[in-house]
Order: C-alpha cells, then sequence, then structure tokens
C-alpha cells in the first residue's frame, strides 16, 4: 500500500508587527516594490502547514523552544500576503511529529537570529525535512545578502588583521637587521690600525649615521650635511696621521 501524500503549503506574511504604523507601512512598501515590482524580495515572515488547519514557524523567546504554531493564515503578529504549495510529502502524521520534537530541541528561542537563523531558515530546514522543496528565494533573499555581507565584513576584517600583523613583523626584522649592522659597523676596527688609515670616511662616522638612521629615521638629507661630516672625516684623519698628543687625550666624542 503506498503512503498517503499530503500537501505542504508555504504561508508568507509582510513583517508588520514594528508597533509604529509609519514603520509597518515603509515596510509593506518595500515589499511592494521590491518583491511585486521586480521580484527580488523583501521583509518577510514564513510558516508552513502540513496536516491540519496549523501552521508552524519559527520566533525568539528568552526561555524553552522557539518552535510554534498558530491557525494557519491567521497570524496575528504580521499581515498576510500569500500561499505557495511546496509539494507533497510522503511523511505520516506520527513522522511529522518526531521532526517537530526534533527541530524544537534544535532550535531554541534564544538562538534566533534575524540574518542567520530565523523563521525562514526554520522553514527551509523544515521543508527539506518533509522531502518537499525549499522556500523561493525571494522570501528570505534579503536575510541572505544581509549575511554574506556581514561574512565578507568579517573575512576583510580578519585580511586586515593579518596584514597588519605580517606588517609588524616585517619591521621588527628590518629593524633588527639595521641595529646589527649599526653594532658591527661601530664595532670594526679602529681608525688608528694601518689599514684603515687611508679610508676617507672613518668607521666611527659610518656608525653614527647608522644610528641616526634609526633613531631620527632619516638619512642626512643635503648635500651640505654629508660634505661636513666629509669635511670633520678628513680633519680626523689628518690628526691620525700627524700622530698628535691632542689625538690621544681629546679624540672628539660622538653620540652613538
Amino acid at each position: 500500500m503506498m503512503p498517503m501524500e499530503v500537501e505542504v503549503r508555504l504561508h508568507v506574511y509582510d513583517v508588520t508587527n514594528s508597533g509604529s504604523d509609519k514603520t509597518n507601512s515603509t515596510i509593506l512598501q518595500i515589499n511592494k516594490i521590491f518583491k511585486d515590482g521586480i521580484g527580488l524580495g523583501g521583509i518577510f515572515h514564513s510558516a508552513v502547514q502540513v496536516y491540519g488547519d496549523e501552521e508552524w514557524s519559527f520566533g525568539f523567546c528568552e526561555q524553552g523552544p522557539g518552535v510554534f504554531s498558530c491557525p494557519s493564515q491567521r497570524n496575528p503578529m504580521y499581515t498576510y500576503r500569500e500561499c505557495i504549495v511546496l509539494g507533497k510529502t510522503n511523511c505520516s502524521i506520527l513522522k511529522v511529529k518526531q521532526i517537530l520534537r526534533e527541530l524544537s530541541r534544535e532550535w531554541p528561542g534564544n538562538s534566533y537570529d534575524l540574518l542567520a537563523k530565523n523563521c525562514n531558515h526554520f522553514c527551509d530546514e523544515f521543508c527539506e525535512k518533509l522531502g518537499v522543496q525549499k522556500l523561493p528565494g525571494w522570501v528570505n533573499r534579503f536575510a541572505n545578502a544581509g549575511d554574506a555581507a556581514m561574512e565578507v565584513a568579517g573575512n576583510t576584517a580578519l585580511r586586515l588583521r593579518q596584514a597588519k600583523t605580517e606588517i609588524v613583523s616585517a619591521s621588527k626584522v628590518a629593524y633588527q637587521f639595521i641595529v646589527r649592522v649599526a653594532n658591527n659597523t661601530t664595532g670594526a676596527p679602529d681608525s688608528e690600525s694601518p689599514e684603515n688609515s687611508s679610508r676617507g670616511t672613518t668607521p666611527r662616522l659610518q656608525g653614527t649615521w647608522f644610528k641616526n638612521l634609526i633613531t631620527n629615521g632619516a638619512k642626512p638629507s643635503s648635500s651640505s650635511e654629508i660634505e661636513n661630516q666629509d669635511e670633520g672625516a678628513s680633519r680626523l684623519q689628518q690628526q691620525h696621521d700627524d700622530k698628535s698628543p691632542l689625538w690621544q687625550k681629546s679624540q672628539p666624542r660622538h653620540d652613538m
């Protein structure tokens, strides 16, 4: 004997429970333009009817299951719009009751989320378990678009945080490299050694330039400053070549 098939109906309402006549009127206009006018979607509540005269849906509550029922097409919180036949189910009435008990445990009222877990998402899952087609795309399109936008925003924020971390790490590596170069330069053989006596710029002045780069964040910006350093280096080199007692007693200091 073939199991009896029962029609599954989707009841769609305009969401007009804001408590403000002006807001409710605006929602009706949005739904009229975006659904009736161009077929994109709108702001809707939905419920599923199978066996009997009751429709089943999902909503927010602080405690207990969010799954509830009311007489079909007569939910007092919203403005009734239309009925859509989604197909026929071969689930028995006992099977349907079992499905609703399972959904009641899985859909507590405090888990309600306007974008990610609303009445339309519940109806989609209920219809899937009944073995009929899911809701038309326009019923929940605004919520799905909003949820996708939130996901994109979250992924973008994550990528920005990762990029910031990578930039900071790269900056630290670059800074440590410059510090090591500066330290290695200042630790080079003193300018008094014979092999360094013929160089135009002493290691001490090179080390000073690196230290200035680290502390001030900029290389000397004018050619006159570079020329002054070269002249100072030449004078120091001349003092070294003359081996005067002044070099040994009052060697110039550089802030390193």
